[in-house]
């Protein structure tokens, strides 16, 4: 028996996967841009052109109105009760979800992701089932005059509802990677819970948790359904900025809701160059920490 000479293949050279050619790579970001352009950047052109077709004065003459001022007050107050109540909650719900082994645990992150997959509608369609004046509840509360439905606090409960996973779901990825030896660490070298709190969790999720607090902020001013459902939209008291909005429309003062809608629009503006700042401070520290 003779052996056979086997003559090794020359080996493939190997692409990487991500590596285009040219061609695909110009198409595929001109589409990306198009897309961009149709669903992003042409309304909010349109939305700014029709504030201003009658001028700036015109523009800020219509948000100096009563009903327009009221909205406004009462948009900014909703977000400042909200959000940091949700920062609040997303810290604990993340602490206690990350920091401690309970069963139940896989129930309550469950819970939390609640708000993402119910209508906002149906929320606020609870809200008034739960504290309407037809319920015993709410009845009582009528009564006792502390309404909850058509008025603030129906507006800070339905957002507070649809807004409560956002600190939470970025706070949780967060403290799941840093682990807890950096807190046994400390309370082994005699810190107290909230010392440790403050020097080693707050300085470790400081910008995930701003992260959070302006996606929070920016669904707070924003929400439509829920608040529309509970407030009533009693003009004046109840009707917040998008509420406002759809008031003006409807009522053929299309220049007086361009101009709300443009002022939201800007307002959401920051809230995204905020955001990508953040974004970008968040990258670099974690690249850091990965160095180190």
């Amino acid at each position: 028996m003779t052996d056979t000479l086997t003559i090794p293949s020359r080996p493939r050279a190997f692409r990487p996967a991500t590596t285009e050619p040219p061609v695909i790579r110009r198409v595929l970001i001109g589409v990306c841009l198009v897309v961009l352009t149709v669903l992003l950047f042409a309304p909010l052109i349109a939305v700014f052109d029709e504030a201003l077709r009658q001028g700036w004065a015109f523009a800020i003459a219509s948000l100096s109105e009563s009903d327009a001022q009221s909205a406004i007050r009462l948009t900014l107050m909703v977000a400042a009760i909200v959000v940091p109540v949700n920062a609040a909650f997303g810290i604990a719900a993340a602490w206690a979800i990350t920091k401690f082994d309970w069963r139940g645990k896989a129930w309550v992150i469950t819970l939390i992701d609640l708000p993402f997959s119910v209508s906002p509608v149906v929320a606020g369609l609870l809200f008034v089932l739960m504290f309407g004046a037809n319920s015993a509840v709410g009845a009582w509360l009528v009564a006792s005059g502390f309404p909850i439905v058509s008025a603030l606090p129906g507006i800070v409960l339905a957002t507070l509802f649809i807004t409560f996973p956002f600190v939470a779901r970025e706070l949780i990825p967060v403290m799941l990677e840093q682990g807890r030896a950096e807190e046994e660490a400390a309370l082994t070298l005699g810190a107290s819970g909230w010392r440790t709190f403050l020097t080693v969790t707050l300085p470790n999720i400081r910008w995930a948790l701003l992260y959070g607090v302006l996606l929070c902020n920016a669904r707070a001013m924003g929400e439509f359904g829920a608040v529309a459902v509970v407030s009533g939209k009693i003009r004046g008291q109840t009707t917040t900025m998008p509420l406002m909005i759809e008031m003006f429309y409807n009522e053929y003062l299309s220049v007086a809701a361009f101009t709300m809608a443009a002022l939201l629009a800007l307002l959401a503006f920051v809230t995204l160059t905020l955001k990508t700042a953040l974004e970008w401070r968040y990258a670099d520290q974690l690249a850091a920490s990965h160095r180190h």
